[in-house]
């Protein structure tokens, strides 16, 4: 004989509820990870607030990764493949197959170039340890956005120039002052066209053991996505764009307040101005969720909007992100083997 227990009415609710209430929390975890990844699949010029949400596009890795899991616990099966699904497609993106990483011809003779960028806030970040991090990572090149007189003499004091003696600067009291200091000779050759900020192209000659390498450097800062400006900060990186279609050794360096998923920055990369395709380090280096701003101020969650891109020939390698006090941007450094003339 079989004697079955019966389940009561109040044993069953709560088991009811919980079975509710897994997919529910799935679908609002997903959703707003679906709607953002429409925006980020279409490569249109969308408005500000979005242009500013697809900042943290990788940030999404975890909402969809609570989406999944959650799914399971639903045991829902098609809310559980769609959240999959949902999860691939951030996981694609933050781990991107194509980007853009250089393959060097065998055999050609290099030279190494150690180059530092820094955003110093108005000229407020800390002269000290931006010494410190030049002298002790071995920094050959560093560029400077929103320099100032004061920051200059700072530096200066800080015994900046016994390490990299040669400097082309123009500090200003406002955000576009620039600034690039050398331990390699340096010639100003020109500067991008029509952009607020100072956009300098510096022509840097290094020399190895045997030939010389010459890299043409642009130090980058473009106009932030911010109400009305948007449509300036997108011309600012089509200028940089265009700059970076021109042939030889070419580093653009410096604050694009821009991130990979964004379609323009990502356009100047794929040579989408009849150019060829450009290396952003960082990315190459499978450091995308390595923020480089904000440092300080709003709790956001950080993003990496200052690159090194590079032409297809240079090589990077030690990419590497340090926070420097009194700036809301972080320092970036990475080591690139140029190809020597022939």
């Amino acid at each position: 004989m079989t004697i079955s227990t019966p389940v009561s009415a109040a044993t069953s609710r709560p088991q009811r509820r919980r079975s509710v209430a897994w997919p529910l929390l799935a679908v609002l975890a997903s959703v707003p990870v679906a709607v953002l990844s429409v925006f980020r699949a279409i490569p249109a010029e969308w408005p500000t607030p979005v242009v500013q949400l697809l900042s943290f596009t990788p940030w999404l890795v975890i909402p969809a990764g609570a989406g999944l899991l959650l799914a399971v616990l639903g045991r829902r099966r098609w809310l559980a493949w769609v959240t999959a699904v949902l999860m691939a497609i951030q996981l694609f993106w933050l781990f991107p197959l194509d980007h853009g990483r250089s393959i060097p011809e065998t055999g050609a003779p290099t030279v190494q170039v150690t180059a530092m960028n820094i955003n110093s806030e108005y000229g407020q970040a800390d002269a000290a340890e931006i010494v410190r991090l030049v002298r002790e990572n071995g920094v050959t090149l560093l560029t400077v956005q929103e320099h100032s007189q004061a920051l200059e003499d700072r530096l200066a004091a800080a015994g900046l120039s016994a390490l990299l003696p040669n400097r082309i600067s123009d500090p200003t009291d406002d955000a576009a002052g620039s600034a690039t200091y050398s331990a390699h000779r340096m010639e100003a050759v020109g500067i991008v066209p029509d952009t607020p900020f100072q956009m300098p192209i510096i022509r840097v000659t290094v020399e190895g053991t045997g030939a010389p390498a010459v890299l043409e450097i642009a130090n980058v800062h473009a106009l932030p996505p911010v109400d009305v400006r948007i449509g300036q900060w997108r011309s600012d990186l089509a200028a940089v764009a265009r700059l970076a279609a021109r042939p030889g050794n070419r580093l653009l360096i410096g604050d694009f307040n821009a991130t990979y998923d964004h379609t323009e920055f990502r356009a100047l990369l794929d040579g989408g101005h009849g150019g060829r395709k450009m290396v952003d380090v960082g990315t190459a280096a499978g450091m995308r969720l390595v923020p480089t701003w904000p440092m300080g101020g709003p709790r956001l969650p950080g993003i990496a909007i200052d690159h090194l891109v590079t032409s297809p020939g240079i090589t990077g390698s030690g990419y590497a992100v340090h926070r420097v006090p009194g700036t809301d941007h972080a320092a970036v450094v990475a080591t690139l083997s140029v190809p020597a003339a022939g």
